[in-house]
């Protein structure tokens, strides 16, 4: 892998405030999640000052760059790690056609030849396993996808380079917005998951129009809580992986179908709109998880609190290879960076056969409780 020079636009601040929504969203998207992850690592930096993230910033030979930030073994945490990618490339027919099911503004004419059609993907993930049983996992993804069409050209030159674009650049046919966030404890302290879900719902909420009524059917996140329990969700185990929420996808200036009429009339829906929302969810992490992570970092555990942990990480190792859409298209997509790709996995994990560990009436059986039911928190 070649190392690379940090790549993002610098723009003052004044300045970006002002021309910010003039520049292209795959370089808005792009600009603001090497600032999330920096501002994401140094928090989590700070808190485990044991030692500091490895950077290793990588090019992908099809097209894209990325860095990954990764922390092993340090005093709180036991891996975490947080990802950027901004990549493009060629969608195959075959995917142009899958795609077509949820974005029908892609002509049915586009891609069905050749090599397909362009496409240009930018996003954040991040995976955090603390050392102590009593301190949840976490995780967090927002995305930027757009379809372009080399035939159709849009004539107005683009700015800035942190994108890859071009000067003139082929025309968007379809963009969509993605990503979420979820926690994933081994012991309930329902005070954790009250906090993370109280935030994130703030978060959401801050994105309806001023005036708007502060009602739950008006906003987005009861929709996207419940997309989050049901998207992971682990079948053969018939349980969640872990307490939720929230889990979105195909966000764009269409309605939503899992959204309520009173929702899609107040949800944002313009680019500018939906990237802000994006923007409020992703600054919303920090707040959400980190104040937990503080409390329960140096709880009191035992041998057994963490023979838990350990099998709870084998039942999330099990979703994230099994059914995760990420992790199953990470690993088939044509030169992809392995490592990065599961980079989401623990370093310990832990099967047992006919575990006695979890029944009712146990601490480990209130967390499973939820697991097979999953609870409003909000």
């Amino acid at each position: 892998m070649e190392t690379l020079p940090d790549s993002r636009v610098v723009v003052p601040e004044d300045v970006h405030q002002v021309h910010e929504s003039l520049e292209p969203m795959r370089s808005r998207m792009s600009n603001y999640i090497m600032t999330l992850q920096d501002q994401i690592v140094s928090a989590l930096e700070t808190l485990d000052n044991s030692q500091a993230f490895h950077r290793d910033s990588w090019v992908r030979s099809e097209g894209g760059l990325g860095t990954s930030c990764v922390l092993s073994k340090g005093k709180v945490l036991e891996k975490a790690g947080v990802n950027i990618s901004i990549v493009n490339g060629h969608l195959p027919p075959a995917a142009v056609k899958q795609m077509r099911v949820n974005h029908q503004e892609i002509p049915e004419s586009a891609g069905v030849e050749g090599k397909g059609l362009p496409f240009f993907a930018a996003g954040l993930s991040l995976v955090i396993h603390p050392q102590n049983p009593m301190a949840p996992t976490v995780h967090a993804n927002y995305r930027y996808f757009e379809i372009t069409d080399a035939s159709k050209k849009d004539e107005v030159p683009i700015s800035g380079n942190a994108g890859g674009e071009k000067e003139n650049p082929d025309e968007i046919i379809a963009w969509w917005f993605g990503g979420g966030s979820d926690l994933t404890p081994s012991y309930l302290f329902e005070e954790d998951v009250v906090h993370f879900h109280s935030t994130l719902r703030d978060a959401c909420n801050a994105s309806l129009p001023e005036g708007a009524p502060e009602i739950m059917d008006s906003s987005v996140f009861p929709a996207f809580k419940k997309w989050c329990d049901e998207y992971f969700y682990i079948p053969h185990r018939t349980e969640s992986r872990g307490l939720g929420g929230i889990f979105f996808d195909d966000l764009t200036s269409l309605p939503h179908s899992r959204l309520s009429s009173a929702a899609n009339a107040l949800k944002p829906s313009t680019p500018d709109e939906i990237f802000q929302f994006i923007r409020k969810c992703g600054d919303a992490f920090v707040p959400s998880y980190l104040p937990i992570l503080e409390r329960r970092r140096d709880l009191p555990f035992t041998e057994e609190n963490r023979r838990w942990q350990l099998i709870r990480r084998g039942r999330y190792v099990e979703f994230n290879l099994v059914y995760d859409r990420g992790t199953k298209f990470g690993l088939a997509t044509p030169g992809a960076r392995i490592e990065s790709v599961l980079m989401s996995l623990p370093e310990t994990a832990r099967w047992e056969y006919m575990s006695d560990m979890g029944g009712s009436g146990t601490e480990e059986g209130k967390l499973v409780e939820y697991l097979k039911k999953p609870k409003d928190w909000v």
